[in-house]
């Protein structure tokens, strides 16, 4: 009807976006189903974006190895041939780097069919990338159904349930898992989200990606955000599979201004972020990101690496 709002009801949602789909795929609160059985070596790893253009796995490890990495991107994309996606498993193996995530960072949600399938599709995709290179998990956005509180309603709630559930189940990943990104304005935005979340999904083929910055969404938070990192790995605790590291600042004044940061220019509790990381066993690695110049990246990387000198840890 001309000038009217379409509403995509959540039963259309599911069937619409899952339809063909099948064709692209080749301690805590939440106990241990699901988690998986994995053994590393045990430390913590960093990682960050390559800025140096690199040419093969060879190259591609050098700079790695050149900024102190021992964790990072995923290198390839979904299109690359399997051997070419083996090789740098293979060569990251070998090396004693992990392969920390795949992104996606689309809209599985969007209120457009054609949009939504597309994202939807994309998602599998990238998630059997993930699975084909060993990657720890392929992480997105829970993704939008339009501006303002619909997003954090009941409806959109499930929908998100849907979706990934339809993931997973499309890809069937055996090494990877698809895992949603914490965010201060859309699920999940809370520890009791999150864990919801999980709960509710209810698949072995989805974990926990962290990112405590993004749940620090107002004053509460900003100033107690050493006790949120413990709740953070206290009820998530295994199904942690991938960090981000990054900080935040609140500028003064009104209304309330929290802003990313450099680590080690805000004010995140990174020695309790690093002793929570590395009760994990194996620890998730820490991956930087959103710094603009690579100077910037390696002041970051220095001052992690201080913190975990600081507390007794070390990067394996």
């Amino acid at each position: 009807m001309s000038g009217e709002k379409r509403t995509l009801s959540r039963r259309t949602f599911v069937k619409s976006s899952v339809l063909g789909a099948a064709t692209l795929a080749s301690g805590s609160d939440l106990g241990s189903s699901g988690a998986g059985a994995e053994t590393e070596k045990k430390g913590l790893r960093l990682g960050g974006p390559v800025f140096e253009k690199y040419d093969g796995t060879d190259e591609w490890v050098q700079e790695l190895k050149k900024l102190g990495y021992n964790a990072a991107y995923c290198p390839v994309d979904a299109d690359e041939d399997n051997d070419v996606v083996k090789a740098y498993e293979k060569a990251a193996r070998k090396a004693d780097i992990i392969i920390a995530e795949v992104g996606v960072w689309n809209n599985p949600l969007d209120p457009d069919d054609k949009k939504r399938k597309s994202a939807f599709e994309y998602c599998c995709k990238q998630l059997a990338l993930a699975d084909r290179i060993g990657a720890k998990c392929c992480v997105n956005v829970c993704g939008s159904r339009g501006e303002g509180s619909i997003n954090l309603t009941d409806e959109t709630f499930d929908m998100i349930v849907e979706v990934i559930r339809a993931v997973v189940d499309v890809v069937k990943p055996t090494r990877s898992y698809y895992a949603l990104e914490t965010l201060p304005d859309r699920f999940p935005d809370s520890i009791d989200s999150y864990v919801r979340l999980i709960k509710a999904i209810d698949r072995k083929g989805n974990a926990a990606h962290l990112d405590p910055v993004n749940l620090i969404n107002n004053p509460r938070r900003f100033y107690n955000n050493s006790r949120m990192i413990r709740e953070c790995f206290a009820r998530l605790g295994p199904y942690i599979k991938s960090c981000h590291a990054k900080d935040i600042k609140m500028m003064p004044g009104f209304p309330v201004n929290l802003q990313e940061c450099q680590p080690g220019l805000g004010k995140l509790d990174y020695v309790t972020y690093l002793k929570e990381v590395a009760k994990l066993s194996p620890s998730p690695p820490l991956i930087l990101e959103h710094l603009e110049e690579p100077e910037e990246y390696r002041n970051a990387a220095e001052y992690i690496r201080s913190v975990a000198k600081k507390i007794g840890s070390s990067f394996a």
